[in-house]
């Protein structure tokens, strides 16, 4: 299912190329979004060329920044069908978002967790001296530390 990014926009005839300079992206990622639903097919040209408006544009700009805070495909897959939902959808799209907050918190521990661990290896590595002594070293070939 593709989902369309609806705005009140100007539409633009605007090339894959112009379109991925303008919104930061690479060509292959627009494809790959139009391969996945996430945008929907371009316009094709007479010379079969495709062809963007700026309701593209705004779509790719919210799948990027959606990206950059974390959602998944399958989750901004959801979010934009949910921004088509006038009934439930600005509710579910928090339940989302907060869903997507614990994760990120769960995954900021555990890097915490690696920091950490990491830290204390290299405050305990003198940076000096036989590999086989190396705390870093034993760490990462030790067997029961590692996991």
């Amino acid at each position: 299912m593709v989902y369309t990014f609806s705005m009140n926009v100007q539409t633009a005839s605007l090339t894959i190329g112009a379109v991925a300079k303008r919104v930061g992206v690479a060509i292959d990622t627009i494809r790959y979004y139009e391969r996945e639903g996430l945008l929907p097919e371009p316009r094709r040209r007479a010379s079969g060329y495709r062809s963007y408006d700026d309701a593209s544009i705004a779509q790719l700009r919210f799948i990027r920044r959606a990206k950059n805070l974390g959602f998944t495909l399958e989750e901004i897959r959801q979010l934009l069908a949910l921004s088509q939902d006038r009934r439930k959808g600005v509710a579910a799209v928090k339940q989302r978002a907060q869903l997507r907050l614990v994760a990120l918190d769960a995954r900021i521990a555990e890097l915490q967790r690696v920091r950490d661990g990491l830290a204390q290896l290299v405050e305990s590595c003198p940076g000096h001296g036989a590999p086989d002594h190396c705390p870093i070293l034993q760490a990462l070939t030790n067997e029961e530390m590692s996991s």
